[in-house]
């Protein structure tokens, strides 16, 4: 199976079904869409908005590639309101009939102590139970060190339970990507978050041009084998601006060549 390329629906100036016909557009395979929240635009559980999407996927052609639960983001894993949201989520997946769902853990979910790892431990060993009695992959997205997440998923122990890749996150906190890889080729979900930075102020750079050592990190998935099915773009495309989505596409294209997921 070729490796495709897909969007953020997160990081577009579109939307559900718009975020998918500007997919189809630019030249995109897929898209990842978002549960959605306060701040974070419509829930994709609001009534109507699933058939939306589907009817959208199956007229462009563009496949739903996973949903991203960011409004964990502001919730907090940790917190008694994330397992409602978590519920949401993989409901959510199902209808759509994607295969993944990732949980990211930054701001009010970010693992920064033994505590919070414990109890990250805690709630997604039941989201990935939950996950794998749905037929769904559950993926964690975090900035812990390599040893670190080894044992986050050895503790949470379910074949269900994969990390997500994020070509940039954990160069900002002084991490190497391709390290990681080399550390956790066998716990890396399928799909890939390509961006580069440092993205704190303006638009973050085309992809490759940044600081993120995006060759390297991608030449270690292909060296250690990791089957990556899509290579997903993260960079902030907000701003509408088409010719920064297109460049990047075309070199997320010319990298997805040589991958078969």
């Amino acid at each position: 199976m070729k490796c495709l390329v897909g969007l953020a629906e997160w990081r577009l100036a579109a939307a559900g079904p718009e975020a998918l016909r500007l997919a189809r557009a630019v030249g995109a395979d897929g898209v990842q869409v978002d549960l959605g929240g306060p701040g974070r635009g419509e829930w994709l559980d609001a009534p109507g908005r699933i058939g939306a999407l589907r009817a959208a996927a199956e007229s462009t052609g563009v496949r739903l590639l996973a949903v991203a639960g960011n409004h964990l983001n502001d919730v907090g894993l940790m917190s008694p309101r994330a397992r409602p949201v978590l519920e949401r989520l993989l409901d959510a997946a199902g209808a759509l009939a994607v295969p993944l769902v990732f949980v990211p853990s930054f701001r009010r979910s970010a693992i920064d102590g033994p505590e919070a790892f414990d109890r990250t431990v805690e709630v997604l060993r039941w989201a990935a139970g939950q996950a794998e009695a749905r037929g769904l992959a559950l993926a964690s997205e975090n900035v812990l060190t390599g040893g670190q997440a080894r044992l986050l998923a050895e503790r949470i122990g379910s074949p269900a339970f994969r990390l997500v890749l994020d070509t940039f996150n954990p160069v900002a906190a002084g991490l190497s990507c391709a390290a990681l890889v080399a550390e956790l080729s066998d716990l890396l979900t399928d799909q890939v978050h390509l961006k580069d930075g440092p993205p704190a102020v303006g638009p973050t750079p085309l992809l490759g041009t940044g600081t993120g050592r995006l060759d390297d990190t991608l030449g270690a998935l292909g060296n250690h084998r990791v089957p990556v099915r899509a290579l997903v773009l993260e960079n902030d495309y907000r701003d509408g601006d088409r010719e920064r989505l297109v460049a990047d596409l075309a070199w997320a294209r010319r990298y997805a060549a040589g991958f078969r997921g």
